[in-house]
């Protein structure tokens, strides 16, 4: 792992602490995975919101986040 992405994981784990990150190398599987610690409210999965997110680099992981976010932010009104 470089620095940048220890960095980046070490933002990703303060700003999203409810998951738990992993690297994979597994052909034709992203490389970065974000696990949620715990399972999701029935609503939350009906606006769309996701136990497990993977993205081809953890940048794109970050942004997946963000948006992630929004979903479960707005499934609480």
């Amino acid at each position: 792992m470089t620095d940048d992405e220890r960095r980046l994981i070490d933002l990703l784990i303060s700003t999203h602490p409810a998951w738990r990150y992993e690297r994979l190398h597994l052909p034709g599987l992203p490389t970065w995975w974000a696990i949620r610690y715990r399972p999701l409210r029935p609503d939350q999965r009906r606006a769309g919101a996701r136990d497990m997110l993977g993205r081809t680099t953890l940048r794109r992981l970050a942004g997946a986040l963000a948006r992630h976010d929004e979903i479960i932010h707005r499934s609480r009104h």
